[in-house]
């Protein structure tokens, strides 16, 4: 013990020599943090477990893009440019050459200073060519990192208790800590490789059912730039075609106050090294490129959670699965046993080919499974996903005419059913623009991996049409606003009739200066859902509005410290019962230190709703590549506090406290994640050592 612990000393004393370079934040703007509470609330409160958005900021803090040398693609992946804005620039550089600053973005159609001042952290400008990198550059001029994290709840819930295991087999035999792993290496965004490995809090950890430690490991190795070769993907990668029809894996926004980005943009291939289990293929992908021309082919096998049934010989029924599993837990016997339990062959590809400011693609990708799907007899699942094969195909374009972008996919299942999308971005003037978005997806139209835009979690059995405007009427006001009316012509859970419904929204953001910015938001949405009070053979829809209105301020006291504060009321109208409303009040406070080792921050918080329908949602911040939406509903107090310390170029802490008290509950939770009292508490370690 003497021995390890003089060892461990003599390593932080050796490490702590190199000079001490802080780790990069994440700089998440306002919109993007409303974007993220939209993907929760809209997912059944799921929080997204792909950070691959986060890993790719932090790519480009580190290495910033050069404006003079970026591709369509790498532009694509910062995700602050519009589709006009890029090919604005691009054709900016064809025709005038090099930019000689960033500020001279200026004078591209398109840019103003406020975009101008979202690029900065992550892009720089240099007229000198970078020299080809040889294959020993790329696998030894790069950075090493180990990242890993630990979180557990303090509080036991009913699954970790002796008494529960001893009267039922659903219980939590692993330990309460969630385990997270990561090696990577990178260099620049030509190259990189790694192992994830990950646990869930009550899974077993190098025993019983997880003899091999963690319950899910990935492996990546991804190339870019090599001849014509465009990338390589090797092991796990996301596949994004057209407009999310057909296959869209990687993160994706849908309604937001940025009505410029409802186009989806990204590359047809992209690495995957996140903890999320489910939306990503594990093979091998190609993209190779030659003047006009861009192709993609990819092939995948993978292992898949699913709910088995066994064949029934008395009534002459072969075995199937009746779902697919999405939880990526294996805890409990039941989870246990369905995982890994189907197979899934993938593979598909896409052709692009440009002229001038056209882009035509072509996109494929076919399924093959093990068991086939059988949903269970139910009227809304009448046109759901079935069978062992099933494909969908589709073609996508792009095409920019002076200040008007149009954008599209028209695409049909291997059922014959068909969807498409059709989008207009229009630049009015300097200081407004404008969106258009009309999707007319079937009710028979079902897929895989796919995230278009679309009120639905997933493309189908909807149409619609989505309008937004932004105006900036100088460079410290701006007014963004949107519509949406959409309707399903079949049935949906919980929806016992074809339906329809409505979203609005108005924000208003000032900001004078760099030291303060307030924005105020008003929503206003209506869905219909069934209300079934009587217990009516068939219950009724009911139309549920519900209404939020939001004012954020930001206010940086001095270089080191900002302090931050929202209040928040939403109303909700069950219409044969009485209203539900809600009340959410937080302050922050940043600690960020100019050239110093540490930082931190603290909130502090209180909420107060109805009832659950009248839920509210925060983004909080969180450890590095990490970010926490809680659901908030009930009475009570929410607190954190973030530290970090850095305390050499090479190794990095962060620490988090997170602890809700409710004022109104004697538990917390439900079923085995039931907590006896009225706290939980959360706390997570995390460590980055870079080689």
């Amino acid at each position: 013990m003497k021995k390890f612990a003089l060892s461990f000393l003599l390593l932080m004393t050796s490490l702590c020599c190199f000079p001490q370079v802080p780790e990069p934040e994440l700089p998440t703007t306002s919109t993007t943090e409303q974007q993220l509470e939209n993907i929760t609330e809209n997912s059944e409160d799921m929080e997204t477990e792909d950070d691959s958005y986060l890993q790719d900021i932090v790519q480009f803090l580190k290495n910033p893009v050069n404006l003079n040398r970026a591709d369509e693609n790498t532009l694509k992946d910062l995700r602050i440019l519009n589709p006009m804005q890029i090919q604005n620039l691009i054709r900016y550089r064809d025709v005038l050459g090099s930019l000689l600053s960033i500020y001279e973005l200026q004078a591209v159609p398109g840019f103003d200073i406020l975009t101008i001042q979202k690029l900065r952290p992550y892009v720089t400008v240099s007229s000198t060519r970078t020299a080809i990198e040889t294959f020993t550059e790329r696998f030894t001029g790069g950075e090493h990192s180990l990242l890993l994290r630990g979180t557990q709840v303090l509080e036991q819930s009913r699954g970790f208790l002796a008494d529960t295991a001893g009267v039922t087999s659903s219980f939590y035999p692993g330990s309460p800590q969630r385990l997270f792993m990561r090696y990577k290496y990178t260099y620049k965004n030509l190259l990189q490789y790694g192992v994830v490995g990950e646990k869930d809090a009550g899974e077993e950890f190098f025993k019983g059912t997880q003899r091999q430690g963690f319950d899910f490991y990935s492996a990546h190795l991804f190339a870019r730039n090599i001849g014509i070769v465009k990338s390589l993907a090797i092991g796990d990668f996301t596949v994004n075609m057209g407009q999310g029809l057909t296959s869209w894996m990687t993160l994706a926004f849908k309604k937001s106050p940025d009505i410029m980005s409802v186009k989806r943009q990204a590359p047809v291939l992209k690495p995957y090294s996140s903890a999320g289990e489910i939306f990503f293929h594990r093979g091998v992908g190609v993209t190779v490129g030659k003047k006009k021309w861009e192709a993609t082919l990819f092939g995948s096998y993978r292992k898949l959670d699913a709910n088995f049934v066994p064949a029934d010989t008395v009534n002459s029924t072969d075995e199937f699965i009746s779902s697919l599993q999405t939880s990526g837990l294996h805890r409990t016997a039941n989870e246990v046993a369905d995982k890994n339990v189907q197979r899934q062959v993938a593979f598909g590809g896409n052709v692009k080919y440009r002229i001038d400011r056209l882009l035509l693609s072509a996109n494929a990708v076919q399924y093959q499974l093990r068991y086939p799907l059988i949903k269970a007899s139910d009227p809304a699942n009448f046109y759901a996903l079935t069978g062992k094969q099933f494909g969908n195909y589709s073609v996508d374009y792009s095409y920019t005419f002076r200040n008007l972008h149009f954008f599209g996919e028209a695409a049909v299942s291997s059922k014959n059913y068909g969807a498409f999308v059709n989008g207009l971005l229009l630049s009015v003037a300097s200081n407004v623009d404008m969106s258009i978005l009309y999707r007319n997806i079937s009710k028979g139209y079902q897929s895989l991996y796919t995230n278009a835009f679309t009120e639905s979690t997933y493309p189908t059995n909807e149409k619609g049409l989505f309008t937004g405007i932004s105006i900036r009427p100088n460079t410290s006001w701006r007014i963004d606003a949107y519509a949406d009316i959409y309707k399903s012509p079949w049935l949906k859970f919980r929806v016992n009739a074809p339906s329809q419904g409505k979203d609005y929204m108005v924000q208003v953001d000032y900001k004078p200066n760099k030291i303060f910015e307030v924005y105020t938001r008003f929503k206003a949405e209506a869905k219909s859902i069934n209300y079934n009070p009587d217990n009516l053979p068939l219950a009724p829809l009911v139309e549920q509005p519900r209404k939020n209105w939001r004012t954020h301020i930001s206010y940086k006291l001095d270089p080191t410290f900002t302090l931050r504060s929202r209040a928040e009321l939403v109303w909700f109208d069950k219409k044969g019962a009485a209203a539900a409303e809600g009340f959410l009040l937080y302050a922050d406070l940043l600690y960020k230190p100019i050239m110093k080792p540490f930082s931190g921050n603290i909130r502090l918080m209180y909420f107060e709703t109805d009832d659950y329908n009248s839920r509210l949602y925060a983004f909080e911040n969180d450890v590095l590549y990490s970010f926490s939406i809680p659901v908030f509903y009930d009475k009570g107090y929410r607190y954190y506090v973030n530290l970090n310390y850095d305390f050499s170029k090479k190794l990095a802490v962060w620490a988090r406290w997170a602890q809700f008290i409710y004022a109104d509950r004697s538990t917390v939770g439900s079923g085995l994640d039931e907590i006896r009292g009225n706290r939980k508490t959360e706390v997570k370690l995390q460590l980055m050592y870079k080689f």
